[in-house]
């Protein structure tokens, strides 16, 4: 009697506590993920409207409407660098000559520092190609720039921009003109569109 009463103490010990020896083995969840900070994206693209003025085209008062678009890949806190491009199809009014069009393609440095809690500024340096159709000589000309702009941060991803540049080219105006002779271009270019970080 007493055997089976001390085998029953035994079997209901076992029972309680099995519960716990199976839910102590349960994994725990895993901790969500928490979510990056601004200055840890290292990549940021930017697309938006763009103008640029004509001063390569003969008798040109006016300048070009079009797209302008820039990757920019961050290395540190102050330095990047920029791939910038641009094309400018639609004409500002029809003082233009001809149907002028611009395409640029730049790259270069990029200095940005943080100006308030919202708002960054940077300023950076380009150098490339560009081409414009409508005469000019040569149809592809070395070109290089400065330019500055200003970001406002709406969230930690999202930014509107706002920037200019002053971009210089060697166009012949003479379009029966060889192009060996260089007559440096200054074409002033506004961009405004959106930054995205990723």
């Amino acid at each position: 009697m007493k055997r089976k009463f001390s085998l029953a103490i035994l079997v209901l010990l076992s029972a309680t506590f099995m519960p716990l020896a199976a839910t102590s083995q349960v994994a725990p969840d895993r901790p969500a993920r928490a979510p990056k900070a601004p200055d840890m994206y290292k990549w940021k693209a930017f697309v938006g409207a763009g103008y640029t003025s004509l001063n390569q085209v003969a008798q040109s008062e006016n300048g070009l409407i079009g797209v302008s678009a820039s990757v920019s890949r961050d290395f540190g806190k102050y330095f990047a660098v920029t791939a910038d491009g641009g094309s400018y199809d639609f004409t500002y009014n029809k003082a233009n000559p001809g149907n002028p069009k611009v395409y640029m393609a730049l790259f270069g440095p990029e200095f940005h520092a943080t100006l308030t809690s919202r708002a960054s500024g940077f300023a950076h340096g380009l150098f490339g190609g560009v081409h414009t159709s409508g005469g000019s000589t040569p149809k592809i000309s070395f070109a290089g720039g400065f330019g500055v702009g200003v970001d406002y941060k709406l969230n930690s991803r999202l930014k509107l921009r706002i920037s200019g540049d002053d971009i210089s080219s060697a166009f012949v105006q003479d379009p029966l003109h060889l192009g060996y002779s260089p007559h440096r271009r200054q074409n002033a270019r506004a961009q405004m569109g959106v930054v995205y970080s990723f």
